[in-house]
């Protein structure tokens, strides 16, 4: 588990650390922040096409050793992102560093359900999620002030060093991984045949955008609205770190009593919370907890939506569960491709928690249409 979750860290360092630094990453290649932003949304592109089409392509590999595969390609391509001459292979960079995400995070989740007590799936889930959301109170702020004292490439090369430990890990601790069924691309795909698991998918993809419209410009909306220094910006981003690190186990406790209702709670908290946001961050004080709040309603979401695909695409787990991260970083590409469209429109810094809320919004209204359809197919075979 333990190794596991290492993969989780380094990933989820490399995919918020970007935000962090992105006013570092516009001044070093003289472009507007939010075109900077394309490097976020580069990154989240790559999880959305990898997810998928590793998957499916690599349904047949034996699953420990496709961990340690996809962890390879993950450091080669945040080694890259360090050493890229310019912004174009940047964007390229980073979008070879997501391709491995969501497939990494699949197959992790399922190893952790399949070697889970009964009852406890969504706990295992939540433990493997916990390096992500561990990055963001450690991984984060540490690579953020490393990028901040000793340039943005900095950052990366930890991300890199912290993939290399990762391989180590997998191969070192890991067991063969024999209990989760090997399939093939045909069984896999079929996963998209499967109404519930497309529009648990698009909740995710929709509802999560909300998170990361704010928190892709979270720094320099710390700074220019909340009035923060830059030094203590690496504090927040902490602080949201810790609110992942609570959402996340809340959010597995109550995805095992009860997965649908978990997603309401995390989703119908996060409309509210980004709604308030847009107030609250004028004071450095309300900014900080906002920023807790946010992460924690966000991490809350997370074992919910894993869970729920694993539910409901029967034979089709892997891509499915590997599905969730490409759809959660739609969210992520969508989020910051709005929020930078409204900064750019001159709305200003807390124009992109409106938007997220009302992004979060529209999760919870398609996650009604979602349970409205499971128990009405449910009662018609009934």
């Amino acid at each position: 588990m333990l190794a596991l979750a290492l993969g989780g860290f380094g990933i989820g360092t490399t995919e918020f650390v970007t935000m962090g630094l992105l006013p570092d990453i516009a001044d070093a290649f003289a472009v507007s922040e939010p075109t900077a932003g394309h490097a976020v949304s580069a990154y989240a592109l790559g999880v959305v096409v990898g997810a998928p089409v590793i998957a499916a392509a690599c349904a047949s590999v034996a699953r420990k050793r496709l961990l340690v595969v996809l962890m390879v390609a993950f450091t080669a391509g945040n080694l890259a992102s360090a050493f890229a001459p310019n912004f174009a292979t940047l964007v390229g960079a980073r979008f070879v560093a997501g391709l491995p995400h969501g497939a990494y995070f699949g197959v992790a989740s399922l190893a952790a359900a399949t070697l889970a007590p009964v009852g406890q799936r969504a706990k295992a889930v939540a433990a493997v999620m916990l390096g992500l959301s561990t990055a963001n109170v450690v991984g984060v702020p540490a690579a953020t002030w490393l990028g901040q004292h000793l340039g943005w490439r900095s950052a990366f090369v930890l991300v890199g060093m912290i993939g290399v430990a990762t391989v180590v890990a997998l191969v070192r601790y890991v067991p063969a991984l024999t209990g989760i069924a090997i399939t093939n691309p045909l069984t896999e795909l079929g996963a998209l045949r499967r109404s519930q698991v497309l529009l648990t998918l698009a909740v995710g993809a929709i509802g999560f955008g909300g998170m990361f419209a704010v928190y892709t410009y979270v720094s320099t909306t710390l700074t220019d609205v909340a009035g923060l220094s830059t030094g203590l910006v690496p504090v927040v981003l902490m602080l949201f770190g810790v609110g992942m690190v609570l959402g996340n186990i809340v959010g597995g406790v109550l995805a095992d009593r009860g997965v649908d209702r978990s997603i309401f709670l995390a989703m119908g908290a996060m409309t509210v919370i980004l709604t308030v946001f847009v107030a609250a961050a004028h004071n450095p004080v309300t900014a900080g907890i906002g920023a807790l709040l946010v992460g924690a309603a966000g991490a809350a979401l997370a074992p919910g939506l894993q869970t729920r695909l694993m539910d409901v695409a029967a034979d089709a787990q892997t891509l499915a569960a590997a599905l969730n991260h490409a759809a959660l970083n739609i969210a992520n590409a969508a989020g910051a491709w709005l929020g930078g469209l409204v900064i750019a429109a001159g709305y200003g810094y807390t124009a992109p928690a409106v938007v997220g809320a009302g992004l979060a919004l529209l999760g919870v209204l398609l996650f009604t249409v979602t349970v409205w359809a499971a128990r009405r197919g449910v009662a018609a075979r009934a």
